[in-house]
């Protein structure tokens, strides 16, 4: 009868078990490593050709081709920042004085459409003047998606993107007015902690998302939810350091 594989290990010494363990595993990580590294190798080149399909014609096609081009461009950052943590390298910040009107307009009239599919309505509301921060674009304008898309999904139906100053900050809140009792009565649960933890947690990213870049620019993020609905408040350093 051939030995049960419990008896070959036992018979192995300590050493050299946990050698052939880590050794095992090391060519495991090896060759995900491989494969995600092909995965971002074949992603980049559909995102160029994308940058480069935009439209030429027309006030319409041009809108649509800049948003296909900030599209592309948060693709390709993200991108990066999976080569970089796949690789072990440290990513580089990107810092430009911005001015964050634009970014919200370009934001909302992104992603109207989806909410107006959804049955409901996304609208701005700026009340910040000329504000200017010092940040990263596309981490910028991938958090204002993120909270947009989050309202759309799990609040409505009416959603605004609301910009306050305050004394050295601004504020961008987005708010919707439905479905908050539902999110706030879920509460926690341990399947939510272990899925965290694994790393296998499918939903919730985009608030991670917003949170590190509050984090990463110096500034703050809160999420309020009740039963009349739910704002996300996104709070970064305006790049004057004064507010009204």
């Amino acid at each position: 009868m051939p030995l049960e594989l419990a008896q070959i290990a036992n018979a192995w010494p300590f050493e050299l078990s946990l050698a052939a363990a880590v050794t095992a595993r090391t060519v495991w990580q090896g060759r995900r490593r491989a494969v995600l590294n092909e995965a971002v190798h074949e992603l980049r080149r559909p995102l160029q050709a994308l940058a480069l399909a935009a439209p030429d014609r027309g006030v319409a096609a041009a809108r649509a081709g800049d948003r296909l081009e900030v599209s592309v461009q948060m693709a390709a950052a993200a991108l990066e920042r999976l080569d970089r943590e796949i690789n072990g390298v440290a990513p580089v910040p990107v810092r430009e004085s911005l001015a964050v009107l634009p970014l919200a307009e370009a934001a909302v009239d992104r992603w109207r459409a989806r909410a107006e599919a959804a049955g409901g309505a996304l609208e701005l509301c700026w009340r910040a003047a000329a504000a200017e921060i010092r940040a990263d674009r596309c981490e910028v304008s991938q958090a204002l998606d993120n909270l947009i898309v989050n309202a759309i999904e799990h609040g409505g139906p009416r959603i605004e993107l609301r910009a306050t100053l305050g004394v050295g900050w601004l504020r961008l809140a987005v708010i919707d007015s439905g479905r908050g009792a539902l999110s706030a009565s879920r509460g926690f649960r341990p399947a939510d902690l272990a899925a965290r933890i694994s790393g296998r947690q499918r939903h919730g990213h985009g608030l991670r998302v917003v949170r590190r870049t509050a984090t990463a620019h110096g500034g703050e993020f809160a999420l309020r939810t009740t039963a009349a609905g739910t704002e996300a408040r996104l709070e970064l350093p305006l790049l004057s350091g004064e507010g009204r």
